[in-house]
């Protein structure tokens, strides 16, 4: 029922002022409020309470009574803080706008200026839990009722941006439009202040407005002067955005939103993606606002091919600048992905508005994103002080995928805030600076989950936001350089230099590296070491150093019977399988004695390694020298290629594939089928690695390789930017690429061509990805046991693995899959399965919502109110508080769940709990949300990583060639070159061997939705009915049953080798602390 229409001209004003969705209807409407009221716009808290004086009718006593309760808070001292401190916040965007409310709720006089006169930006942000609380707190279903509605929590920043003006403009904050900030304007006598220097044509008492505290919140564009920053780099990543008109009938509302695919572990979407549109993607994300928004990151090569990009450019600006940019290609890419991602639901898709009345799609870049070095600084000059802060982009640009900006950018207004608080209080400049240095050390590494639980709790105080807080983490010593006095002659201390010109004290100088070699090698049979040539050329040192390392691969006398260049090739494959040092040069520049720089570039990697491991501590531990995750996942690719070639080799059935991770770290994988024999290699892989000088020469572009480039795979020597998938021409990590046996090239899994398009088909090789159904039902880790592989025997032959054998299940115990132990005895009876928890319940509400994400997949039947959550009318203020309520209280009684189970097994039951039904389906898709931000952290590390490792290679490069040059140089200075170089060297071990454990994180996910999927499709064939399933429906569950099986199995080895890793990192702790 509508509400009648008030009486009061002033309460007219104040409903069009809460109803307004324009900002221009936001200023007038309230403008009028306050003539009708005979009060003065921009007061400060008193127009505040003025406004509340004289608006006492039901409708604005609601909005009242939030406001109140936050500004009651113990904190804002009922608005007497910061009454003498004047302050100009500069741009109003979200997070300016939550600072001025901040600063407002403070007492302090706050001024802001924008530089736009209206908000345009239809992009959505997703909102942590405590962001939601905060909106909430300040009124955001007043002034927005369908506020976190939906089954994603998530806000456009236009509406964002309007209801944080509305409040702003009720607690007296002054706003000036279209003024633009350029600059400080340092007073110029005793006595007198800071101001702003503005444009275009300032009011004169904006002009000559005097002020205390600046927090600049204008966007990454524009750092006020004297800040530093710093340019955090990737490889080139192109996103792309698209705003499509929200009709929201009731086909729209019934099409789910995305809150995040991946390809780093949802492969099979984006094959079938490109396949059908011929798009390639990274990502893609849907929510569903005022618009339908899509947000996904493309790839470069597609943008060119599919006529998106006129021609391809170096300069990344050039590249998606307007003369680049196809308008009409690119409005064609964004509706293809958007139509595919949606099933084609949404209908015709129409672009909405920009600012300025063109279709609202566009690309952007980033590759870099730029972090501030400090968040705050003081500037003083004449005795009149000026506190500098940074909020928002211009502090900490955010990576998109994550959906951290606006939940960081309010963490950084509040810790602002309270800094302009200890100021207003009188804390000394350093002090204050120290403070807020702390604060902004823990602001990268804040989530979810590690703030504290309890959102309504959380306030100005930093106290009540972070737990483990530690205000004394900076100190105010080391903030001296952030506070200038501009009276004196002010020197600037920044750290600014390279790194190039320091000695790092655990790189080791080749007098230290040569003595090392000499005690690991010492009392071995002919060996004497001596130099880094000729003492190495009969392959016997490099024998001893690796036996030293690990025992019992070969005995000494077996050497005898072994050439120089053998005994070299199986000292260097020994090396790369068991302890993980990758070669950089081959076994024939080795016996030839032609590389010593490459020799000393490769023996220091074992002395960083290895250099703290006991002369006599026999068999050396996986974590006492190289990363255990890299000894892994080599293992892990060299089961991959075996897998394949066996599978080429024989006819492709029905039989079940290999699982990759059927070898793991623990198990001994000796490289040779013969103790004297040299390392077994395909026929082109001895040429390439015994050829004279084949390191030197990069195996795909032909260019020159210094050794910082070099990247070994299988004795073949590639630039890492090289080693690349022969068809989307994407790097390749380690375990995460195949070889293809008929043309030699190497593929990404994604690409890698299959034997046959029956074996395509049935998906059944363990590097062939399954088709992700999204879901955030989080899987119980599998048991300890693994199940006995129904596949071919292991490449690892071991004399006590029984004969395999079928595995029969009755349909109970089919479903029990996922909670079943494996043993060998199938006599024995299988546990019950446990009652389903609150996020599984989650999961079967929602398999049908996401069935195939563009890709037709058959799945069992769901409740149908699920369905219709959507088009289910908003909750209630009071309902919606209620839910959050609930939703705090994560455990649930067994007798609860269950409950929930059957409600949601009957559709006629659970239509009459909508609340239920949106809180499962908003917890299951908050699921989803934290498992796409987690892999796409690990993506952009894994970028940044590869950029890293670029800028070393370039230097590398240099002083490679500083040291090879014939020059008349002195050795000093050689001497120093060469110790840089191998400071170089180990820097990019230590970033090899990070990307190796993101890659085991990789996997890992990988594996996770693998089971996820496939208990999902086999419980599709297990609803239903015997009598109604064919043939084919049954050779198809038992092929899904046997990949779930495999998946299993590698799962349980991923598993053992986290537990084994652990427990000897524990053991060696503990042998430390001894």
């Amino acid at each position: 029922m509508a509400s009648p229409t008030p009486t009061n001209p002033a309460h007219s004003h104040f409903e069009s002022f809460v109803q307004a969705q324009l900002c221009q209807d936001v200023l007038s409407s309230f403008q009028g409020l306050c003539r009708a009221l005979g009060v003065e716009s921009g007061g400060g808290l008193p127009q505040y309470h003025k406004i509340k004086a004289q608006l006492n009718y039901w409708s604005a006593k609601s909005l009242w009574a939030k406001l109140d309760k936050r500004a009651g808070q113990p904190v804002y001292q009922q608005g007497q803080a910061c009454t003498n401190t004047k302050c100009l916040v500069v741009g109003a965007g979200p997070c300016g706008l939550r600072a001025a409310v901040e600063l407002a709720l403070l007492g302090a006089r706050v001024v802001l200026v924008e530089k736009r006169t209206k908000f345009s930006r239809h992009n959505v942000l997703h909102l942590w839990p405590f962001t939601i609380h905060d909106l909430r707190a300040l009124g955001a279903k007043k002034f927005y009722g369908r506020f976190c509605t939906g089954t994603l929590d998530h806000i456009s920043i236009r509406q964002l941006q309007l209801l944080l003006l509305k409040v702003a403009l009720l607690l007296g904050v002054e706003i000036h439009w279209g003024i633009t900030f350029t600059g400080l304007q340092p007073p110029p006598r005793k006595g007198s202040g800071w101001r702003a220097q503005l444009q275009p044509n300032p009011p004169a008492q904006l002009a000559n407005y005097e002020f205390d505290v600046l927090i600049s919140a204008a966007g990454g564009k524009f750092i006020p002067e004297g800040f530093t920053i710093r340019e955090m780099r990737g490889k080139l990543a192109i996103g792309i955005t698209a705003n499509f008109v929200n009709g929201r009938t009731v086909e729209e509302t019934q099409v789910p939103e995305i809150s995040g695919v991946a390809r780093i572990y949802n492969q099979k979407f984006f094959q079938s993606l490109l396949k059908a549109t011929g798009i390639d993607l990274e990502n893609i994300v849907y929510y569903k606002d005022d618009t339908h928004y899509f947000v996904m990151t493309a790839k470069k090569q597609c943008l060119l091919r599919l006529g998106v990009l006129r021609q391809d450019l170096p300069e990344t600006d050039q590249l998606l600048g307007s003369a680049n940019v196809v308008p009409e290609a690119l409005q064609r890419f964004a509706r293809a992905a958007a139509d595919f991602a949606t099933h084609g639901k949404l209908g015709k898709l129409e672009f909405a508005q920009d600012a300025r009345g063109r279709p609202d799609v566009a690309a952007f870049d980033f590759t870099s994103m730029m972090r501030a070095e400090s968040s705050a600084r003081v500037q003083e000059k004449h005795g009149a002080r000026l506190l500098l802060g940074l909020v928002g982009d211009c502090l900490v640009e955010p990576f998109w995928p994550l959906g951290t900006g606006v939940a960081r950018g309010f963490l950084a207004a509040f810790d602002a805030a309270w800094m302009v608080k200890r100021w207003a209080e009188g804390a000394g400049p350093l002090e204050v600076l120290a403070e807020r240095e702390s604060l902004y050390q823990l602001l990268s590494q804040t989530s979810p989950e590690n703030m504290h639980r309890n959102a309504a709790q959380y306030g100005l105080d930093p106290a009540t936001r972070y737990p483990n807080l530690n205000l004394r983490a900076v100190t105010p010593k080391q903030v001296q350089d952030l506070y200038d006095v501009m009276d004196k002659e002010h020197v600037q201390r920044r750290s600014d230099k390279t790194d190039s010109g320091k000695t790092n004290a655990g790189s080791a100088g080749t007098e230290e590296l040569l003595h090392w070699c000499q005690e690991q090698t010492a009392g071995f049979p002919g060996v004497h070491v001596t130099d880094f040539s000729s003492s190495w050329a009969d392959g016997l040192a490099l024998c001893a150093l690796v036996h030293r390392l690990q025992p019992g691969l070969l005995e000494p006398s077996e050497l005898q019977s072994m050439g120089a260049l053998e005994a070299t090739s199986w000292a260097l494959k020994v090396a790369e399988h068991e302890l993980g040092i990758t070669p950089v040069l081959s076994a024939q520049a080795v016996v030839a004695g032609s590389d010593p720089l490459g020799l000393i570039a490769y023996l220091s990697h074992f002395h960083s390694a290895f250099k703290n491991v006991p002369q006599r501590s026999g068999l050396v531990s996986q974590t006492s020298g190289t990363s255990s995750a890299i000894l892994f996942l080599g293992k892990l690719q060299r089961t991959l290629q075996r897998t394949r070639a066996k599978d080429h080799g024989e006819e492709v059935g029905d039989k079940p594939s290999l699982p990759v991770e059927a070898e793991t770290p623990c198990t001994e994988e000796t490289p040779l089928s013969e103790p004297s024999a040299a390392p077994a290699l395909p026929p082109e892989h001895q040429q390439g690695s015994v050829q004279a000088g084949a390191e030197d020469l990069c195996e795909r572009c032909g260019k020159r390789l210094y050794l910082l480039e070099r990247f070994c795979v299988d004795g073949h020597f590639f630039h890492r930017s090289c080693f690349c998938c022969h068809t989307c021409e994407a790097t390749l990590w380690p375990g995460g690429y195949g070889q293809h046996l008929e043309d030699g090239y190497f593929y990404c899994l994604q690409h890698l061509p299959q034997d046959d398009q029956k074996e395509a088909d049935s998906n059944g090789s363990p590097e062939s990805q399954e088709l992700p159904i999204p879901d955030d039902n989080s899987i119980q880790p599998g048991p300890s046991t693994p199940a006995p592989p129904m596949e071919r025997a292991s490449p690892v032959p071991s004399p006590s693995q029984p004969a395999r054998r079928m595995i029969r299940l009755s349909s109970l115990e089919r479903l029990q899959l996922p909670s079943l132990d494996f043993i060998l005895d199938s006599g024995v009876e299988p546990p019950a399965k446990p009652p389903r928890s609150c996020r599984a319940l989650a999961q079967q509400a929602l398999e049908k919502s996401f069935v195939g994400w563009g890709v037709p997949v058959q799945a069992p039947e769901i409740p149908e109110a699920t369905e219709k959550a959507e088009e289910s009318p908003p909750p209630s203020e009071e309902e919606e508080e209620e839910e959050e309520e609930a939703e705090e209280e994560v455990p649930l009684e067994p007798h609860l769940e269950q409950t929930l189970l059957t409600l949601a097994k009957n559709s006629g039951t659970m239509t009459k709990y909508p609340t239920w039904c949106r809180t499962l389906m908003r917890r299951a898709k908050e699921e989803e949300m934290k498992r796409f931000c987690k892999a796409q952290a690990v993506q952009r590390r894994l970028n940044e990583i590869e950029a890293a490792v670029r800028e070393l290679e370039t230097e590398g490069k240099r002083l490679e060639l500083a040291l090879r040059r014939q020059s008349s140089s002195p050795e000093e200075q050689k001497k120093l070159w060469l110790e840089q170089l191998l400071q170089l060297i180990q820097q990019r071990n230590s970033l090899v061997t990070e990307e190796a454990e993101l890659m085991i994180t990789v996997r890992e996910m990988d594996l996770e939705e693998k089971q996820r999927q496939l208990d999902q499709e086999l419980r599709g064939y297990m609803n239903r009915e015997e009598t109604l399933k064919t043939e084919a429906d049954r050779q198809s569950e038992n092929q899904v049953l046997r990949e779930l099986l495999d998946v299993v199995n590698q799962r349980d080895a991923l598993i053992r080798f986290q537990e084994e890793r652990r427990l000897s990192e524990m053991s060696l702790g503990t042998g430390a602390q001894g």
